[in-house]
């Protein structure tokens, strides 16, 4: 599970824009916002550079996941 769509959201950056900068479709983008697929490690980085944050602030702690 990821945090994406909510630091999107403080950062007021769409996800238009963040699948241009990766060079992803849109589709795919709003799939990682969605945690309907999970970015690998290296589109997780990327992600974390573009939107000037800790990669591991883009990730939830298991215990903070709802079962």
């Amino acid at each position: 599970m990821n945090r994406i769509k909510e630091v999107l959201g403080e950062k007021e950056i769409t996800q238009t824009w963040l699948a241009k900068e990766l060079g992803k479709s849109y589709n795919m983008v709003n799939s990682y916002v969605q945690n309907r697929r999970q970015p690998s490690i290296e589109v997780l980085y990327k992600i974390a550079e573009l939107l000037e944050v800790e990669a591991k602030e883009l990730l939830l702690e298991m215990k903070e996941v709802q079962v």
